[in-house]
């Protein structure tokens, strides 16, 4: 699946593909999503809000691990 990500996907839950939450989608820049692991509280506002930035903990998504794209979530499937 060939995705371009946008502002709004920031906020949004990443899920594997067995359905667990792995991360939120902490900021997204120049179409690539960075996913920060098991974000507190405060680091889920600010993703929403769109004061996330990118840090020795937030990850690319890949796009070939990108198996789906909600209002909600991303789901990823392990490549």
């Amino acid at each position: 699946m060939s995705v371009e990500f946008t502002d709004d996907d920031e906020g949004k839950t990443v899920v594997d593909d067995d359905g667990d939450e792995v991360g939120i989608v902490s900021e997204v820049r120049h179409g690539q999503a960075y996913v920060e692991p098991d974000p507190g509280i405060t680091d889920k506002v600010k993703s929403k809000l769109g004061w996330g930035d990118i840090d020795d903990d937030t990850y690319p998504i890949q796009y070939e691990q990108v198996d789906g794209v909600t209002d909600d979530e991303i789901r990823i499937e392990r490549v």
